[in-house]
């Protein structure tokens, strides 16, 4: 079953007010029992596992996993673990045959632990990774540290690119400017003297060539300047140093949209688009096409997440509604960092009252605790109703924090009428046991 074939079925099933199907994991439906996805009534859910809570479709990630290897191969999508990871994720991501990026020695030691094979990880950062299919250096320091840590075996590496002038006319989210942030520019010296360094090492093989351009990035455009940036730097690597490149990784960042006003980019058409994109940059430079390789993280997961709240107080005012609900900054800090914007729903009781204009805080006293701003919701809405806040599969469960000791939300699976732990709530006893006298 496709993304295609679903999402028809979908459409008869929504109800017609309060709910985007654009913005709701695939499974989602609506009936006598209220909103369910999965098959479970998120009003059960609450009453089981209580609230916040983190509520995952297992069958939309497994289908935008199938989605993105049938855009572009299996071998060829590496799911970026910084989006969402745990143990049962990994194995839906190990069963649709993608490759890991792990960015820290946790997320690496939880691979192994899971079973992920290895030799399909590309680790990020100071991570010591002994095994790994390859690591992306983007200094200096990086080979130091790689060749001082012995190896059974001559490691696979790629460098991290710096591309300018991507030309995005809308640019999401980008990411920092290169003087804040480690790579090589793809032109000037540096690159010369690194791949130097790395091609003279008998530790070390330079396979590939890596680039991180931003997130939330709904264009194809700054995507074809980089290919054809990362296509100009392989013709010159090839001169000076006889190398050959055999991949690039196009990175992540592909926009997802959380709200009616946000776009997201669609997978085949950006397949399509950037192999013809490098199959001319390559054959422009008579350079043998190296693989095409991406990295999504929030596009697997994001639509695949709803966030449940309980409403503890409301107050309203002429032609606004205030709801503090029982979550907040520590579960989803991404509207106080940078401006995310989110919808929600009221579940569980129907309501036929007017909708208002309606913005829902958290729990911490803070002015950047805003979870969704002027949402139309019913001005009905009173303490105990239960609010559901659609895609928060990305960046909300690594996010969380224990900010005013609060326990970090369960993170629970559902399919096919089922709920079960992926993650289990943090509890008291957990946050208070790690402080010692």
């Amino acid at each position: 079953m496709t993304l295609a074939d679903v999402i028809p079925s979908l459409r008869s099933s929504l109800p017609p007010r309060g709910l985007d199907r654009e913005l709701w994991p695939l499974t989602t439906e609506h009936g006598r029992g209220g909103i369910s996805v999965g098959g479970v009534p998120l009003m059960e859910i609450e009453q089981e596992y209580g609230t916040p809570a983190y509520v995952l479709d297992e069958a939309d990630v497994r289908e935008r996993c199938a989605a993105y290897c049938a855009a572009f191969g299996p071998a060829h999508v590496v799911y970026a673990a910084k989006a969402l990871l745990s143990r049962g994720l990994l194995r839906w991501i190990d069963e649709a045959g993608m490759g890991l990026a792990v960015y820290s020695t946790g997320q690496w030691q939880l691979a192994l632990a899971a079973g992920f094979p290895a030799e399909r990880v590309v680790v990020h950062g100071d991570v010591d990774a002994r095994g790994a299919g390859r690591v992306v250096i983007e200094s200096a320091a990086d080979i130091a540290r790689l060749t001082c840590t012995r190896r059974p075996q001559r490691q696979k590496v790629m460098l991290r690119l710096l591309p300018a002038q991507l030309g995005f006319a809308k640019a999401g989210l980008p990411a920092c400017p290169s003087q804040d942030r480690f790579g090589v520019p793809t032109d000037g010296a540096e690159l010369a003297e690194l791949v130097a360094e790395i091609t003279s090492n008998p530790l070390l093989e330079l396979v590939g060539l890596d680039v991180y351009l931003g997130s939330q990035l709904a264009q194809f455009g700054g995507y074809e300047h980089a290919i054809s940036q990362l296509v100009a730097a392989c013709a010159d690597l090839r001169r000076s140093h006889g190398v050959h490149i055999e991949e690039i990784n196009l990175g992540g960042g592909f926009a997802v949209a959380h709200t009616g006003q946000e776009t997201t980019l669609p997978v085949d058409p950006f397949a399509a688009r950037m192999r013809r994109v490098l199959a001319l940059a390559c054959d422009r430079a008579s350079v043998r096409p190296p693989r095409l390789s991406v990295t999504p993280g929030r596009a697997i997961v994001a639509r695949a997440g709803v966030a449940l709240y309980r409403v503890l107080a409301v107050r309203h005012e002429q032609g606004h509604q205030l709801v503090a609900v029982d979550g907040g900054l520590s579960d989803n800090p991404r509207p106080a960092l940078y401006g995310a914007r989110y919808t929600a729903v009221l579940v569980g009781r129907p309501s036929t009252a007017a909708t208002v204009p309606t913005t829902v805080v958290g729990r911490h006293d803070e002015a950047g605790d805003v979870l969704v701003r002027d949402e139309p919701l019913p001005d009905d809405l009173r303490p105990g109703d239960l609010i559901a806040v659609p895609g928060c599969g990305a960046y909300h469960f690594p996010l969380a924090s224990n900010y005013d000791l609060v326990g970090r939300p369960p993170l629970l699976a559902v399919r096919d009428g089922r709920a079960r732990v992926l993650v289990r709530r943090e509890t008291l006893d957990d946050v208070l046991r790690r402080d010692e006298e």
